[in-house]
C-alpha cells in the first residue's frame, strides 16, 4: 500500500485535503450526504453561474449527450458554430477559438498575439506586458505571464517573455514598452489579486498606448465575463475595446469550456494547423454553453444581475460601517464582489463555512462573494445575516 492509499485517496496533494464533500445542490444550496445545507455564494469560483442543477442546463446536456457527445475539430460542430455566433453577435470579435478552460484560452491569447507579429514579419514582437497581482491560470505561459512566486517557484526559468508592471502605473507601464513588445494583457476585475476593477481612465490610456506603439491589448475576463459583473462581459460597462479576450468559467455553467474571443485582423494569423484542442468545442459543452447564453441574453437578466450586485454590496457596506474594526471596503462589480478585511479574511472564511456560508479568499486580505447570477434577494439577505452573526461573534471575543 502506498501513502496516498493510506491517506484515503490517490489524488495528488496540490489541493490539499479538503475534508467537506457534497451530495447534490440546486440553485444556491449544496448539502452533504447527512443533509446538512449549505448556502453557496461561491459556486465553483464563479463556474455554477445558473446554480447548481439547473433544468435549462440539465435538459440541454441531456439532450445532446442521447445523440452525439464528440467527434473532433476534424467535422463541424454545429452546436459550437451557433455558440461562436452567438459570442461575435453580443461582443467587439469577429472569430472565436474554443477551447476546454480559462487558462487553455489565456494561452490561445498569447499565442494568438505572437502568431500575429510573426505573420506580419515582425517576430521580433513577442514579449506580454501583464499587470501585478494578476492571476491568468497554471499553464506555464499563464503562471509565467502573472510571475507570482507562489504559482512560478519551480516550474518558471527566466522570464519567458514577458514583463510586469504594477497595477495602476501608466509611466511604469509606458517604460516597459520596447521594440520587442507585442501586447498587454490584463484583467478588467482583477479577481485572486483581489477583486480590483481596472479604473476606466487607465485602462482608457493603456488602449491608447497600444494604439500608438501598434500592440495588441487582451483582456482576461475568465472570472469577470459571461453576465458576473451585470454586462456579458465587464468591458462593455469599462468603455474600452479589446483586440483579444479569454472567457471560460461561467460560459459553461459547469462544463469545462474556454474561449478565445478576437478581431478579424488578429484572428487571421491563426491558419489550418496553428492551433488546436482535441475536446475545444465539442457538441456537449457547445450545447451547455448556448443554454447558458438562452437565459444571460434574455430581456432583463442582467439587469437583475446589475441589481442583485447592488443589493449584495449594500448589505456588506451596512456591515462595514457596522463593524469598522473587522471590515474595512467593498470591491468590485455587479456580483463579483470582494469585502477587504482588517481581521484575517481565511479565519473569517472558515467561520462563515461553519455558519453554513461557503465563499472564497482573494488577494488583499479580502473575501470573494460570487453567488449564482440568479440569486435571490431573500438568498442575498440570508447570506448577509449569517455573515453579521459570525461578525458578532467576533466583535464579542474580541
Amino acid at each position: 500500500m502506498n501513502s496516498a492509499q493510506q491517506h484515503g485517496s490517490a489524488l495528488m496533494n496540490n489541493y490539499g485535503s479538503p475534508t467537506l464533500e457534497f451530495e447534490s445542490g440546486r440553485g444556491s444550496e449544496l448539502f452533504t450526504a447527512d443533509g446538512t445545507r449549505y448556502l453557496d455564494f461561491a459556486m465553483g469560483i464563479a463556474v455554477n453561474c445558473l446554480g447548481h442543477s439547473n433544468p435549462k442546463l440539465i435538459d440541454a446536456l441531456t439532450k445532446q449527450a442521447q445523440t452525439v457527445w464528440h467527434t473532433s475539430n476534424l467535422y463541424r460542430i454545429k452546436q459550437a458554430e451557433r455558440l461562436g455566433q452567438r459570442l461575435v453577435d453580443n461582443t467587439f470579435a469577429d472569430k472565436v477559438f474554443f477551447c476546454n478552460s480559462g487558462a487553455e484560452a489565456v494561452e490561445a491569447g498569447y499565442k494568438i498575439i505572437r502568431r500575429y507579429f510573426y505573420a506580419r514579419g515582425e517576430s521580433h514582437k513577442h514579449r506580454i506586458i501583464s499587470l501585478r497581482n494578476s492571476f491568468h491560470g497554471r499553464t506555464l505561459g499563464a503562471i509565467a505571464s502573472a510571475f507570482n512566486p507562489i504559482h512560478c517557484d519551480g516550474f518558471i526559468v527566466g522570464d519567458a517573455g514577458f514583463d510586469q508592471v504594477e497595477f495602476g502605473d501608466l509611466e511604469a507601464l509606458k517604460a516597459a514598452i520596447t521594440t520587442n513588445t507585442a501586447g498587454i494583457v490584463l484583467e478588467p476585475v482583477q479577481g485572486e489579486g483581489g477583486i480590483r476593477p481596472v479604473p476606466k481612465g487607465y485602462l482608457a490610456s493603456i488602449r491608447a498606448l497600444c494604439d500608438e506603439h501598434e500592440l495588441l491589448l487582451m483582456f482576461d475576463e475568465v472570472q469577470s465575463g459571461v453576465g458576473r459583473t451585470g454586462s456579458l462581459f465587464a468591458y462593455q460597462q469599462l468603455g474600452v475595446v479589446p483586440d483579444l479576450l479569454a472567457s471560460a468559467k461561467g460560459l459553461g455553467g459547469g462544463i469545462p469550456i474556454g474561449a478565445c474571443l478576437a478581431t478579424d485582423r488578429v484572428a487571421a494569423a491563426m491558419t489550418a494547423g496553428s492551433h488546436g484542442s482535441t475536446f475545444g468545442g465539442n457538441p456537449l459543452a457547445t450545447a451547455v454553453g448556448n443554454a447558458v447564453l438562452d437565459e444571460l441574453l434574455r430581456e432583463g437578466f442582467l439587469l437583475d444581475v446589475q441589481l442583485a450586485g447592488i443589493h449584495l454590496r449594500s448589505g456588506l457596506q451596512d456591515l462595514i460601517d457596522q463593524y469598522p474594526a473587522l471590515l474595512s471596503q467593498v470591491t468590485g462589480l455587479g456580483l463579483m464582489l470582494g469585502l477587504r478585511c482588517h481581521t484575517d479574511a481565511a479565519a473569517l472564511i472558515a467561520k462563515l463555512q461553519a455558519a453554513g456560508l461557503l465563499v472564497v479568499k482573494a488577494g488583499g486580505n479580502s473575501i470573494r462573494f460570487l453567488p449564482a447570477l440568479n440569486v435571490t434577494h431573500e438568498e442575498i439577505n440570508e447570506a448577509l445575516a449569517i455573515l453579521e452573526r459570525v461578525l458578532s461573534d467576533y466583535s464579542e471575543q474580541s
